[in-house]
């Protein structure tokens, strides 16, 4: 008896470690308000990384900041949703072309929902031959959906040369995609479509324009922590800094 009361338990705890783990795939956290911060996982070169994405719940439906980086979450994203507020996607914007923000693209179009890329997202994914959204934002551009207003606004070039932050002016919320480096990030990360140079630029030209955000949403890692655009603009100075060094040095 003892020994089927340990089969049974063991069984039982191996069933919640693998529910466990199905449910740790798609991880969401409460924002503010009607703002929830969602994370997805992606193995790179070995290393799972997670990367932060956003929604947005009104009365006209939820909006999607960047898709999953994991493509087996693309719909159970939209059944989460659903069954957490019983709302549909209805719209989805890409904040540049890398995989981890724009891979859903033909995902979400062929599901109906609109979606939406800056005009320099669609020109690269148009010249890598990859998915485009069905509109593109040739400025940047404010939406109204619901009572939530918000602008989406391309700063220059950072992290990628496309690279776009959604700013709701009246919450406070910046969600700043990779454009943004979380606190607990030790260097600014891949760097292949970078130009840090024009970053500190841009940096400097969102925390102009969007004064006293309440919260800041960045790319990958922690999110809870409003020093995360102080911190991006300390690491693209201190790689400036230690580049031009280098360059000062040679002979």
């Amino acid at each position: 008896m003892r020994k089927l009361g340990t089969i049974l338990f063991f069984l039982t705890m191996l069933s919640s470690s693998f529910g466990q783990t199905k449910n740790s795939l798609l991880p969401i956290s409460h924002l503010t308000g009607d703002f929830y911060v969602y994370k997805t996982f992606h193995d790179y070169n070995g290393t799972l990384i997670s990367a932060n994405a956003m929604y947005l719940v009104t009365t006209d439906g939820v909006v999607l900041f960047d898709a999953p980086w994991d493509k087996e979450q693309f719909q159970p994203l939209l059944d989460s949703i659903k069954a957490k507020h019983n709302k549909k996607v209805i719209m989805c914007f890409a904040t540049h072309s890398h995989d981890d923000r724009a891979g859903g693209i033909e995902f979400y179009r062929q599901k109906g929902i609109k979606t939406y890329t800056g005009k320099a997202t669609d020109e690269i994914l148009k010249k890598e031959n990859k998915a485009r959204a069905e509109f593109v934002l040739p400025n940047d551009t404010t939406f109204t959906v619901g009572k939530y207003k918000f602008e989406v606004y391309y700063p220059g070039k950072g992290h990628a040369p496309d690279n776009i932050v959604a700013w709701f002016n009246k919450e406070k919320v910046l969600y700043g995609g990779c454009f943004v480096k979380s606190v607990e990030a030790k260097d600014l990360g891949y760097l292949g479509d970078s130009d840090v140079k024009a970053w500190e630029k841009s940096i400097k030209k969102v925390q102009t324009k969007f004064k006293h955000p309440k919260y800041i949403v960045p790319g990958h890692d922690d999110w809870t922590d409003l020093r995360s655009l102080d911190h991006t603009l300390k690491l693209v100075k201190k790689y400036n800094a230690e580049k031009n060094s280098g360059k000062s040095g040679k002979k």
